[in-house]
């Protein structure tokens, strides 16, 4: 019985399905092979820490304010018209750099209408140490009388006294001309003008406002009840929003024992280093106080942790090489090291180079990175 041939190329091509499928599988199956060996993908390499139980001082966080150790309202000494001021708002200034400069020119000119008149004064003095030392030779010789000797004597000495005064007078003038030139009494940067060009100060009239931001300090009010458990000259951390995460190591600089009798709270002053001019006054920091309380807590290093918006993560390597995120919760720092309450086990594998680039479960090769422990 013939086939129609319809049907043989219909059955030819049910036997053919099969066979395409199974080729497909098999590209399928070898793509992601033959990429990772094409573009040597493998395990990533990481750095790691074990984590540690670690003792650790109970500290209490307060907020307070960021001042300069060194403020001043920079005034004038003479007075005088503004000509120039160099010191505008925002300027970093280094001690002696000009803040302003006033006019100056009649006291230049009265000085040296005074530096002629002392050159006058000196010739009168010379001429009259020399009718002196004659009047004594002929005293000497009976040829003077006393009173004559004595009048001798009485011109020289008004001359060298109005000499001496002439240039008592060249002094002052040359200091006020000096002055006149107001210049930064330490390293700052200017934050106000307090004048302008073509004003004019009198003696003691405010220039600009300096403040000095190598050194700062953070001005806290402690409640109460820690007054007596915080020392003079203990560390503390300081944490500025501006900054981040950052902690900056701080010291207790002056510990004020006048309490307030509305917020009974005391001001403290924690003394900060500030090299790069990172952090501004008047600014909101957070100062963590140590407490005389010792507690037990998880340890990992600060750069273990990953950021995402308000959360906070860690990576560890697991049995299998692959990273595993767990959340922690971040307590007191400790140097290099911070405490943090979540999944994290002492002893775990907590990834400190290379987290930040890593996904869940993505094999890691890693190696041993050791920090000093606080």
């Amino acid at each position: 019985m013939s086939v129609p041939l319809e049907v043989s190329v219909l059955r030819s091509s049910f036997r053919t399905v099969p066979s395409l499928i199974g080729v497909t599988l098999l590209v399928a199956v070898e793509i992601p092979a033959f990429a990772d060996a094409q573009f040597g993908r493998g395990p990533s390499p990481v750095r790691y820490t074990e984590a540690r139980q670690h003792t650790l001082r109970r500290s209490v966080q307060l907020p307070g304010t960021v001042e300069s150790v060194s403020m001043s309202v920079i005034a004038s000494e003479v007075a005088g018209l503004v000509t120039e001021l160099p010191g505008r708002e925002g300027t970093v200034v280094r001690r002696g750099d000009v803040l302003a400069r006033l006019r100056s020119t009649n006291l230049e000119l009265r000085l040296k209408a005074t530096e002629w008149e002392l050159r006058e004064a000196e010739a009168h003095e010379q001429l009259a140490e020399r009718e002196l030392g004659r009047a004594r030779d002929l005293f000497a010789s009976d040829l003077f009388s006393q009173q004559q000797l004595d009048s001798a004597e009485f011109e020289y000495n008004a001359r060298v006294g109005k000499a001496g005064q002439l240039r008592t007078d060249m002094a002052r003038l040359q200091d006020d001309v000096d002055r006149s030139t107001i210049s930064a009494p330490f390293d700052g940067v200017v934050v106000a003008e307090q004048t302008e060009v073509g004003q004019w100060v009198t003696v003691g009239g405010p220039v600009v406002e300096l403040h000095a931001l190598k050194r700062l300090e953070v001005v806290v009010d402690v409640p109460e009840r820690y007054f007596g458990t915080i020392e003079r000259g203990s560390t503390a951390m300081v944490q500025v929003e501006s900054l981040g995460e950052v902690e900056i190591e701080g010291r207790v600089h002056a510990i004020v024992p006048r309490a307030s009798t509305q917020a009974r709270t005391f001001p403290v002053k924690v003394r900060i280093d500030n090299p790069k001019s990172q952090i501004g006054v008047g600014l909101l920091a957070l100062v963590a106080f140590p407490l005389d309380v010792n507690y037990e807590a998880i340890i990992v290093p600060k750069d273990a942790l990953v950021l995402r918006g308000s959360q906070r993560f860690v990576y560890v390597i697991g049995d299998d090489g692959a990273a595993a995120i767990l959340p922690v919760q971040l307590g007191a720092g400790a140097g290099e090291w911070i405490a943090v309450e979540g999944p994290v086990q002492a002893g775990a594998r907590v990834i400190t180079r290379g987290n930040e680039r890593l996904q869940p479960g993505q094999r890691v090769a890693g190696e041993n990175l050791n920090y000093p422990l606080p």
